[in-house]
C-alpha cells in the first residue's frame, strides 16, 4: 500500500492544558482521572472479540477493535508496554542511580501508570486484557541500557500519538490524546538530555520544520513487536 502522507500536525505540537512544564505526579493524575471520567462519558462504541490465543492480524489473536477503538487500545497496548520498563527499572535501579534520577524516573513510572490506568477505564468492556511482554534484552543494571531502552520507548510513543492523531475520528479523543502525548513528549526531552545535554531537540528528532516526528500504527508495532509477548490482532486497526 501506497504510503499516505499526513498533512496535520503532530499531536505534540498541541498547547498541553496540564499545567505545569515540569508536571507533578498527584497533577497528572487528578487530570487523567477527569479525563477517563471524560472519555466515559462520551460513551465507547465499537467491535471487540473475545479470542486470546495465539497472535497474528489475522484473527488469532487479542482483538485490538476497529476504527477508534482500535486506536485507543493501540495506545493502550503502548502505555502497558512503558509502564512495565519504569515499573521494572524502578524496582531494579541501575548501578550508580543518583537520588535525583530515582526520582524522575518514580515520577515517569506514576506518569505512565497513570496513561494505562486511563485506557483501561476509558474503554471498560471493549479494552484489550493486560499483555505479556519480554524485556529480558533490556540489561537493567547498566544506565546506558536503560537510558537508549528509554529514549526508544518514548521517541516510539511520541511518533505513535502523533502519527495515529489524524486517523482518530472523534475529536474529543484526539484533545485527550493530545494532552497524554505532551507529557510523553516532555518525558523524551528528559531521557533524552540525560544522555546529552539538549539532545531533545536535535535534528534526530525535531524536523526541518520544527516538528517530531510522526509514525503509522503498522511501523510503530513492528518496532514494538520485539518486546510484546502476547499474540494480537490488529487487522482492523487504521494505519497507512
Amino acid at each position: 500500500m501506497e504510503k499516505i502522507t499526513p498533512s496535520h500536525e503532530p499531536l505534540s505540537a498541541i498547547p498541553s492544558e496540564f499545567g505545569p512544564k515540569d508536571l507533578r505526579r498527584r497533577d497528572f493524575l487528578k487530570i487523567a482521572g477527569a479525563s477517563t471520567a471524560t472519555l466515559a462519558i462520551l460513551g465507547l462504541s465499537g467491535c471487540r472479540k473475545d479470542d486470546n490465543h495465539g497472535m497474528d492480524n489475522g484473527g488469532n489473536g487479542m482483538y485490538f477493535g476497529s476504527g477508534d477503538i482500535a486506536i485507543l487500545n493501540y495506545a493502550y497496548a503502548l502505555e502497558q508496554l512503558e509502564a512495565a520498563f519504569y515499573i521494572q527499572l524502578v524496582n531494579n535501579p541501575y548501578a550508580g542511580m543518583t537520588d535525583l534520577e530515582k526520582a524522575f524516573f518514580t515520577d515517569v513510572r506514576d506518569h505512565e501508570i497513570a496513561h494505562r490506568e486511563f485506557f483501561k477505564v476509558a474503554l471498560g468492556a471493549k479494552a484489550i486484557t493486560s499483555l505479556d511482554f519480554n524485556l529480558s534484552g533490556i540489561n537493567f543494571g547498566s544506565r546506558a541500557s536503560v537510558l537508549t531502552t528509554a529514549k526508544t520507548f518514548e521517541d516510539l510513543g511520541v511518533a505513535a500519538y502523533n502519527g495515529a492523531g489524524w486517523l482518530i475520528k472523534d475529536v474529543n479523543y484526539l484533545l485527550l490524546a493530545g494532552k497524554i502525548v505532551s507529557v510523553e513528549a516532555r518525558h523524551a526531552a528528559w531521557v533524552r538530555d540525560l544522555i546529552d545535554n539538549g539532545s531533545f531537540a536535535d535534528s534526530e528528532i525535531v524536523d526541518s520544520n520544527g516538528l517530531d516526528p510522526a509514525e503509522s500504527p503498522s511501523v510503530v508495532l513492528s518496532a514494538a513487536a520485539p518486546f510484546i509477548k502476547s499474540k494480537i490482532d490488529v487487522r482492523d486497526l487504521p494505519t497507512y
